[in-house]
């Protein structure tokens, strides 16, 4: 998980849905093709948990992490203090030599100009290693788009305008073309999952506020926070059905990509 900007993160926001975000984690180290893997990086660790996958898949590689939120840095360090973690933005990492495995997992959406930042991380891969991505596809997804439409609003007198930029993400083919020649290998794919939430739309705003809420409500006041997330349930509950359990299912697209040099 990464930030290019003010440290905001919540390790132990971002952790109440470890399960759910687990999911494509895992997923993504199934479709890796290196097995000798000798060293490893997650690049936009956040607090760990696909640091400690990745290093379950390799059990004897070396393991590393960065990532720009030093609540998420320290979080990954408590849970695994024989690794090493480093403070660091990914468009200024300077790593020290090169690897089998760059992992990010849920980070690249939020790094600029992908155009350079996936070929330079390429070029820090061995003959025959891997840079595997995953990303939340959901920008045209209801709970994004209604935020853009309440950020756009009056009331919030433009504070909210840098909030609703675009994320990062190209489409799987601007991947594909941008990338084809500059590796062996390449696997593009898309995966939506259905998550379960407790609590009806609450659930989705709890599951938010770790991640796409987070540009909105930090630039907000403590009043502001409320009002915005007070109007942004009731338009979630025109968007996603509560079931008479009290669950609500969130769509949740991704895409993934494993660039194998």
């Amino acid at each position: 998980m990464d930030l290019n900007e003010n440290d905001t993160w919540s390790a132990a926001q971002y952790s109440k849905f470890e399960k759910e975000r687990n999911r494509p984690v895992m997923d993504l180290l199934e479709h890796i093709p290196a097995t000798d893997v000798k060293n490893a990086v997650d690049i936009g660790c956040g607090p760990g948990n696909s640091t400690e996958l990745l290093q379950a898949k390799y059990p004897d590689a070396v393991v590393s992490g960065i990532d720009s939120s030093a609540d998420m840095v320290a979080a990954a360090k408590k849970r695994m203090p024989n690794n090493s973690f480093e403070l660091a933005d990914i468009t200024q990492w300077r790593a020290e030599g090169t690897y089998d495995v760059i992992f990010a997992n849920a980070a690249l959406q939020w790094v600029p100009d992908h155009a350079t930042l996936f070929p330079n991380l390429i070029g820090k891969l061995n003959n025959g290693g891997s840079l595997a991505v995953q990303m939340p596809d959901n920008f045209e997804e209801p709970t994004h788009r209604l935020m853009r439409a309440i950020a756009s609003e009056d009331r919030w007198e433009g504070k909210l305008i840098s909030a609703s930029k675009r994320v990062a993400r190209e489409g799987a083919e601007w991947y594909y073309e941008n990338l084809r020649n500059k590796v062996n290998s390449l696997d593009i794919w898309r995966t939506i999952y259905f998550h379960p939430l407790q609590g009806g739309v609450k659930g989705i705003v709890e599951w938010l506020k770790g991640t796409g809420l987070r540009p909105y409500l930090n630039a907000l006041d403590t009043a502001e926070q409320v009002l915005f997330i007070d109007r942004f349930e009731k338009e979630l509950a025109k968007a996603y059905p509560v079931f008479d359990d009290g669950v609500v299912l969130l769509p949740y697209p991704r895409l993934f990509i494993v660039a194998t040099r």
